[in-house]
């Protein structure tokens, strides 16, 4: 692969790297509840997943899944299933985004961060979409060519994870303001209700 065709591969898929999509709310949730760090791992946890993508649907997951139509359901509908409970999840818990220093520290792995980010990932049909039509187009004839697939899947995966990087510093900046109780229950109903649209949205998606 040229520096050339890298390079326009870079531009035309920054507007995917950087559009609103549920990775993306878990990791501006993360960072607003639980801190930069949170966030970092859920950027982690996302960039690891589109790692799996990037392999999985060049080397035949795409073309598996635009045959089986049972395969596509089951991953849409799964996808679906947990942004839903997510959102459910945090609707329900009138203790996120409080910064109250009295109140004892919920505690979270990071590998609980990386995992739920990973999910969410890998079972977001419109992302294996995405790579399924972009990443043909830079590949060309040599779709078995691992080295080009390599460099394309690294390089998106790293783009993504540098808007999150962003983001989190954005969110962890932001949750030092989180003082209004209003402003609180505002947040939390927004994300909350964000993360059921994606679902919603996914569950009736089709190709």
């Amino acid at each position: 692969m040229t520096l050339t065709i890298w390079l326009l591969f870079m531009a035309v898929s920054l507007l995917p790297a950087i559009s609103p999509g549920p990775g993306i709310l878990l990791v501006i949730s993360n960072a607003l509840r639980f801190g930069r760090n949170a966030a970092l791992w859920s950027g982690a946890g996302n960039a690891f997943g589109l790692l799996i993508l990037g392999y999985a649907v060049t080397l035949g997951l795409g073309a598996l899944m635009a045959a089986s139509a049972m395969l596509f359901t089951v991953i849409k509908v799964a996808g679906a299933v947990y942004l839903l409970y997510l959102g459910i999840k945090l609707l329900r818990d009138k203790s996120a985004f409080k910064i109250d220093t009295s109140a004892p520290v919920v505690k979270r792995s990071n590998r609980q961060f990386f995992m739920t980010a990973l999910i969410v990932s890998v079972t977001n049909p419109k992302a294996i979409i995405v790579i399924a039509a972009l990443f043909p187009q830079f590949i060309g004839d040599e779709t078995g060519n691992l080295a080009n697939i390599s460099i394309l899947t690294f390089t998106y995966a790293t783009m993504c994870y540098l808007n999150h990087i962003a983001l989190a510093i954005f969110g962890g900046r932001l949750r030092e303001y989180l003082q209004s109780d209003e402003t609180v229950k505002w947040l939390r109903r927004t994300l909350g209700a964000a993360f059921i649209g994606f679902g919603t949205a996914l569950a009736t998606f089709t190709r």
